[in-house]
């Protein structure tokens, strides 16, 4: 499954009084549906996840999953401490119509995670999850940085497909894109290379159209002579899909670090300050994926201070405001965060007083 591009690990908006306010969260998700990310993952650390129910978590999944547009890959974070309780909600969002599971590595023992045991928990989850499997790595969160070498052996599994690297250690990323470079797996796209889940050719095939299936050459369809077999596109419904060959795919999850990310072999990235500011992440991508590197580091410079500042020394409430501002929910977190005060606030403003999107 192709995870190319920018993904907003979404918030989770509370009441005052710590409810989960689904209205809200139906409203951001509908919103970031119109931006140009490649989809939204639900239940990351910027949502608060580990802060929620086992029934919120699963309300919050399904409340996504019925907002979001058909068109964007939906991730679930479904990472708790043991496998069996990762694997019951991975199964959930499977359930759901999710596309991928997102699962963070197990940290609380953490004299114990030595690579076996991360070895050990990944393959096991990774054997009997429904979903395709993306590996979380989070340090400053978890205070377990996953090895390079951990990961390139997990990377050899068929169902663990890529990983969000957010430690910001560029460097890590360029070894863990050079140790899995040899690995090759065909993706289904549309015609024009973004993603196609199998929750998207499903919808496709129930539409009225829903009599495709043929394969048809590429040059066929321009009305040129036939293409080789490797140019062949599947019609399915109205949806127009091709093969893409990827490897194991490497998103990162710091934005101030994504250009710099993106030239040693990312794919993408999961994003914080996305939430707050999703088209102006795009914008790096989007540079970067045409050649033009001097924009993309015109673009990398605009955000670079705000993402630091808002996200890595502010954290879920420093991005909540950020949201507020920019014309999403973002609203109150939950305990043990507190409000940020009248002045981070207005440093929060004042950072994004020119990225408004």
């Amino acid at each position: 499954m192709l995870l190319h591009g920018i993904f907003p690990p979404i918030t989770t908006p509370f009441y005052p009084d710590g409810n989960v306010y689904f209205k809200k969260l139906e409203a951001n998700v509908e919103r970031y549906s119109r931006t140009p990310v490649a989809g939204i993952v639900v239940l990351g650390s910027t949502g608060e996840a580990i802060l929620l129910s086992d029934q919120e978590r699963r309300d919050v999944l399904k409340c996504a999953r019925e907002a979001v547009a058909p068109n964007k890959v939906l991730i679930a974070g479904t990472g708790i401490e043991s496998a069996i309780e990762t694997l019951r909600l991975t199964e959930y969002g499977a359930e759901l119509g999710y596309d991928v599971a997102m699962v963070r590595t197990p940290h609380y023992y953490k004299k114990q995670m030595a690579p076996a045991n991360i070895l050990a928990f990944y393959r096991t989850v990774a054997d009997r999850s429904p979903l395709p499997i993306i590996i979380y790595n989070f340090p400053q969160a978890t205070g377990y940085d996953i090895p390079a070498e951990v990961v390139i052996a997990l990377a050899e599994h068929p169902n663990l497909i890529g990983i969000k690297e957010s430690s910001g250690d560029v460097e890590k990323v360029r070894k863990m894109v050079d140790g899995t470079r040899h690995i090759q797996r065909s993706a289904t796209v549309t015609e024009t290379f973004d993603a196609v889940t199998p929750r998207m050719l499903a919808a496709a095939a129930a539409g009225t159209n829903s009599e495709g299936g043929e394969l048809v050459p590429v040059g066929a369809l321009s009305g040129s002579p036939s293409g080789p077999s490797s140019s062949a596109v599947t019609v399915v419904g109205k949806l127009k899909t091709r093969q893409k060959e990827v490897g194991f795919q490497v998103l990162v999850g710091a934005a101030q670090k994504l250009h710099p990310s993106l030239d040693v072999g990312a794919v993408g990235a999961i994003l914080a300050f996305a939430c707050a500011a999703p088209t102006a992440c795009y914008e790096i991508y989007a540079a970067w994926k045409e050649g033009d590197a001097d924009l993309a580091r015109l673009k990398q410079d605009r955000i670079a201070q705000a993402a630091q500042h808002v996200v890595s020394d502010l954290g879920v409430p420093g991005v909540k405001h950020g949201m507020d501002f920019n014309g999403y929910f973002g609203g109150p977190s939950r305990l043990p965060f507190l409000p940020l005060t009248a002045d981070l606030k207005a440093e929060v403003e004042r950072l994004l007083a020119d990225i408004r999107n």
